[in-house]
């Protein structure tokens, strides 16, 4: 099998994550300056077997679009354009954030951690993939 891989795409900071070759555990791998997110991604997968990239759907909670969505969407075509065949898809990342938070704060990281926006990033990346796994009864 191969490995599924999400990303929390964010204006300066893209937050990571990715399974186990088996799909069984989601992990965080990385934040990346979103600038260099495409060819982070395309050394990635040069070196690793990915079967599919899931990518947070910025929507505000009344489910319209959030001012991110265009930024995402410009990354998702380029993607699919240039690596086709590994599919990328939305998926739904509201309240990702808050549940970064919280799981920081349940870890019991010291303020300075949580303070950490990459790593909140990296987290919430890892929710993402943890509930799209979930949605696919993985």
């Amino acid at each position: 099998m191969a490995r599924i891989l999400s990303i929390d795409y964010g204006k300066k900071r893209t937050g990571l994550a990715v399974t186990d070759p088996l799909q069984l555990i989601a992990g965080g791998l990385a934040t990346v300056p979103t600038h260099e997110l495409y060819d982070y991604l395309c050394n990635y997968v040069a070196r690793e077997s990915v079967e599919r990239i899931v990518i947070g759907e910025p929507r505000q909670l009344n489910g319209q679009a959030s001012e991110n969505l265009q930024r995402v969407q410009q990354f998702v075509n380029r993607w699919r354009k240039a690596k086709p065949e590994i599919p990328i898809e939305y998926y739904d990342e509201r309240f990702t954030s808050v549940l970064a938070h919280q799981a920081m704060l349940d870890g019991g990281l010291r303020k300075k951690a949580r303070q950490d926006k990459g790593l909140v990033d990296e987290i919430s990346a890892t929710i993402i993939l943890q509930d799209y796994m979930r949605s696919k009864k993985w």
